[in-house]
């Protein structure tokens, strides 16, 4: 793979990013894998009520994430994510159980769909998430995207709109920055 990206499925800003670096894998025909970041773990114990339904809908999503991704099926989940952030993020509808059943089927995944339903997989998820964290932790969210070769991997680029024109600026930007051992952070306050 050419860059991995740790993800959870309820994060807009996380949505985003996937859209940019899909651009930017087509553009470039990089290979994408794509793994599971838990908000549900990162903040155990500490989610909102207002956010508990899309938490555990994107819970049994990161499931089904580890479980084709076990297989080698990265098209899948990128197909499968793509259909959830439609349905989610570019619809305005906070993530629930009813959008990841829509995309499952949207993505043609029925025979995977008991995965969704399986916690014999919050042990992936658990070590996709402790693998995504230890690279670019303390104190990230998701994403995380990690590129072969690079000693850590790092929280973002967080995005507030999905580039067009700077899609592949940001990305040639980013290479030697995540590469380099000694960069550490660049961040501003969203408005």
């Amino acid at each position: 793979m050419d860059a991995t990206f740790f993800f959870d499925p309820a994060c807009p800003w996380t949505w985003r990013t996937s859209r940019w670096l899909v651009a930017v894998a087509d553009a470039r025909g990089l290979r994408l894998e794509w793994r599971a970041f838990s908000l549900a773990i990162l903040n155990e114990g500490n989610v909102a009520p207002q956010f508990a339904e899309a938490i555990t809908a994107s819970s049994r999503a990161l499931r089904l994430v580890e479980a084709l991704r076990a297989d080698g099926r990265h098209d899948d989940v990128a197909r499968f994510y793509a259909e959830v952030g439609a349905r989610s993020h570019d619809a305005g509808n906070p993530l629930s159980p009813k959008i990841v059943a829509a995309a499952v089927e949207a993505a043609d995944l029925q025979e995977a769909a008991p995965a969704l339903d399986d916690d014999r997989w919050d042990d992936a998820v658990r070590e996709s998430h402790a693998l995504a964290y230890a690279s670019a932790g303390p104190d990230v969210g998701s994403p995380v995207l990690m590129l072969p070769g690079a000693e850590r991997g790092v929280h973002g680029p967080i995005l507030t709109e999905v580039p067009t024109d700077d899609a592949l600026t940001i990305w040639d930007s980013l290479l030697p920055l995540i590469r380099m051992p000694a960069f550490h952070e660049l961040k501003r306050a969203r408005h």
